[in-house]
C-alpha cells in the first residue's frame, strides 16, 4: 500500500492554512441544524504536541501502535458526544429535513434491516452501522446546511483529544476497574450501546470517547501508520476504499481495546449479511458497534478548498468502509 503523510493538503483542510474567513472565538458552542430543533455541542481542543501510540510495555498493546512518536496537531473543535440518531436522521430521512438542500445531495439508501437491533434510536442514542462514506457524507450535507466545514477527526486528532493531556493507557490513568465510570464496554454494557453522555467525560469534556460505539476516523489503515506519521498534523490519506482506522473501542470490547492508543482496522465482514448486489455503500449490516463524532477545524477552508476535499476524499471513494 502506498502511504502519504501530509501537513499541507487540499488548501489547509487539516487546519494549518489561514483563510479569509473571520475566526470564531475559540470557546464551546452549540450548532443547531437549520429547520429543526436538533443541535449538538462542540468542545474546543487547543492543539499541542503529544506522544502518538503506546510504549512497548503497555498492557494490551498491539504492534500497530508504535513505535510511539511525538507529533503536533492544530486547534479544532470536537463533538462533545458521538453523533446521535436525532442528528443523523435529519440527513438520512428527507421527511425530517425541512430546509432546502442543494441539488445532487445524496441521502443514504434505507437499510434493509433494523440496524439498531432494538437497542434504541431517538432521544440520544448514538447513530450506528454507517460506513465511513456514510459518516463523511453526513459531514458534506452538514456543510451544505450550515456553511460550517465539519469532517471526521484524523486518528491523531482523535487520540490527542481522547488523551486530554494524559500519557497513561486510559485518559484517567491505568486502573481498569475505573473504566465503568467512563465507558460502556463488555463489563457493564449488557451487550448494547447506551444514550450518549450518561457517564463521566474525560478531562476536556468529551463523553464516550471510550466504549459505547467505536468511531470512524479520516485515516486509511496502515499497520505502520504510527511509525510513519508526520511530525505535524499526521494523516494517512486514503488511496483505496478500505480499510480505515477506527478508535475508541465499543460496548462489546474488553478493556484493552478501549486504550487511547488502540487502533481497529475496518473489516469487509461487517457487511456480509447485506443481500444487495452491489452491497450498500452506506451501511455495515453487521457492525452495530460502529459510529462517529465530528470535528470543526479552527481554521476553516475556503468554499473551493472544501469542495476539493469532498471530491478527493469523499466522492472519489464512494462506499469507503
Amino acid at each position: 500500500m502506498t502511504r502519504y503523510y501530509v501537513t499541507f493538503l487540499l488548501g489547509g483542510l487539516l487546519g494549518q492554512v489561514m483563510t479569509t474567513q473571520a475566526q470564531q472565538t475559540f470557546t464551546p458552542f452549540e450548532q443547531q441544524i437549520p429547520g429543526t430543533t436538533v443541535s449538538f455541542k462542540m468542545v474546543p481542543i487547543k492543539g499541542g504536541t503529544f506522544t502518538l501510540g503506546s510504549p512497548d510495555n503497555e498492557k494490551g498493546r498491539n504492534k500497530d501502535e508504535g513505535p510511539a512518536k511525538k507529533v503536533t496537531v492544530g486547534d479544532f473543535w470536537m463533538g462533545a458526544t458521538e453523533v446521535t440518531f436525532d442528528e443523523y436522521d435529519v440527513y438520512a430521512d428527507a421527511e425530517k429535513d425541512k430546509t432546502p438542500t442543494p441539488d445532487g445531495m445524496t441521502r443514504p439508501s434505507p437499510p434493509y434491516i433494523d440496524l439498531t437491533l432494538g437497542m434504541g434510536k431517538g432521544g440520544g442514542y448514538p447513530a450506528n452501522s454507517m460506513s465511513q462514506y456514510g459518516a463523511l457524507m453526513y459531514c458534506k450535507w452538514l456543510y451544505a446546511k450550515t456553511g460550517v466545514f465539519y469532517r471526521l477527526p484524523t486518528a491523531a486528532e482523535w487520540e490527542y483529544a481522547c488523551r486530554a493531556g494524559s500519557t497513561t493507557p486510559y485518559p484517567y490513568g491505568t486502573d481498569e476497574s475505573q473504566l465503568k465510570k467512563y465507558a460502556w464496554y463488555r463489563a457493564n454494557s449488557e451487550d448494547k450501546y447506551h444514550k450518549v453522555a450518561q457517564l463521566q467525560p474525560n478531562a476536556w469534556g468529551l463523553y464516550d470517547m471510550l466504549g459505547n460505539v467505536a468511531e470512524w476516523t479520516l485515516d486509511q489503515y496502515d499497520e505502520t501508520g504510527v511509525a510513519a506519521a508526520a511530525a505535524t498534523d499526521p494523516w494517512t490519506v486514503p488511496t483505496s476504499k478500505m480499510p480505515r482506522v477506527i478508535k475508541g473501542g465499543n460496548y462489546k470490547d474488553g478493556a484493552p481495546a478501549l486504550r487511547s492508543a488502540a487502533r481497529l482496522k475496518s473489516d469487509p465482514v461487517w457487511n456480509r449479511r447485506d443481500p444487495q448486489i452491489p452491497k450498500s455503500s452506506w451501511w455495515n449490516a453487521d457492525a452495530p458497534f460502529i459510529g462517529f463524532r465530528i470535528v470543526k477545524p479552527a481554521k476553516q477552508p475556503t468554499p473551493e478548498e472544501a469542495q476539493k476535499f469532498f471530491e478527493d476524499v469523499v466522492d472519489k471513494y464512494k462506499g469507503a468502509r
